[in-house]
């Protein structure tokens, strides 16, 4: 059995039996109940997810995943693709946004390269998961065989795999890879059945002829891969990218070993909505950090029905929404697990 095989397999809805034992505990806590919002929300969540009603306290691991995407020769980004082994330098020199915000939340921060259009020389916080150079042009052809993206999924199970092993609690998402909005809206918009001129955004930045080039190369890139889109894993091969699929494998991974995930902004969902169409049940893993400002991506959190933990303004990727999220799911944690109790502190109770 291959590990995808295998992972799905194990993966099973969160176990909802614990529910009444953690509102029990949160109602108990010395505060009127509610009052902390949605920080309750996400301790019962983070609870179930993990399958305890008594968490251990937080270790958090960031993965931002890395790789080049063939359609960027259609103009659809503001920057050329040589950005991309460029900023993975600046993250592996610690100097990248997501670099800040792992440090400020105390998230340990591995970039992974999947498919970057480059050679990336040993470094101990570079993890090389390499498919190959960079996708295919999915305006003419796929982005990737079946058989690459079952790689590329495998390599973040794998990745989980070892989190879980080495004792994290929490993950995190994040990618690098320049026009990959353009593969990610082509994902959503196979995957939710969306039109592209409603969910394409400007991405880096484009002006409104490189806009009109990105509609024109996802509309393309349907029509090319039409046959391909009734399959979960064939459309993941068909229109994502390398970093995109182990977006997916590492949820996918985290999931199977009960380790609840901060999905990042726009390209981390289009990994996490791969994952759930084929496994449902990832769902009950998964915290939308923030709700990013590429144009689809409130329209896509409606279509999943859930609502971000933040909404800062931000669209940068790289893991930096994730991180921060990290922070307010580590708070909600520390609540469940530090605060006093009524019954244990002496204190009245509501009459």
């Amino acid at each position: 059995m291959s590990l995808l095989s295998k992972t799905l397999e194990s993966i099973h809805p969160a176990d909802r039996s614990l529910e009444a034992a953690v509102q029990a505990h949160l109602n108990d806590l010395t505060k009127p109940q509610g009052s902390l919002g949605r920080l309750e929300e996400i301790a019962l969540r983070y609870c179930l997810a993990a399958g305890t009603a008594r968490p251990k306290p937080v270790k958090a691991r960031l993965y931002t995943f890395a790789g080049d995407h063939g359609v960027a020769a259609e103009g659809v980004s503001a920057y050329p693709k040589e950005v991309t082994p460029q900023m993975v330098f600046n993250m592996l020199a610690g100097g990248a946004a997501v670099n800040v915000f792992a440090r400020h939340v105390g998230a340990e921060l591995f970039v992974v390269d999947m498919g970057v259009d480059a050679e990336l020389p040993d470094h101990p916080g570079l993890l090389k998961r390499k498919i190959r150079r960079g996708t295919g042009n999915i305006a003419r052809e796929p982005a990737m065989t079946v058989d690459e993206a079952t790689r590329a999924l495998e390599a973040g199970i794998a990745l989980a795999n070892d989190a879980s092993v080495q004792g994290v609690t929490l993950l995190g998402t994040g990618d690098m890879g320049i026009a990959n909005t353009t593969p990610s809206t082509a994902l959503l918009a196979a995957y939710l059945k969306c039109r592209p001129e409603r969910i394409t955004g400007r991405g880096t930045g484009v002006d409104d002829a490189g806009l009109g080039r990105k509609i024109a190369a996802i509309k393309a890139a349907l029509k090319t891969n039409r046959k391909s889109l009734g399959d979960p894993l064939q459309t993941l091969a068909a229109l994502g990218g390398f970093e995109i699929a182990g977006i997916g494998g590492l949820i996918l991974g985290a999931a199977a070993r009960k380790i609840p995930v901060a999905v990042d902004g726009f390209i981390s969902t289009a990994g996490a909505v791969a994952a759930m169409h084929l496994c449902p049940a990832v769902a009950d893993y998964l915290f939308f950090s923030h709700l990013s400002e590429e144009r689809g991506h409130r329209v896509v959190l409606g279509a999943l029905n859930t609502r971000p933990l933040l909404d800062l303004g931000m669209r940068l990727g790289e893991g930096t929404g994730a991180a921060l999220a990290m922070s307010a799911i580590s708070a909600a944690v520390k609540m469940c697990n530090e605060m006093a109790t009524f019954s244990s502190a002496g204190v009245s109770t509501k009459e």
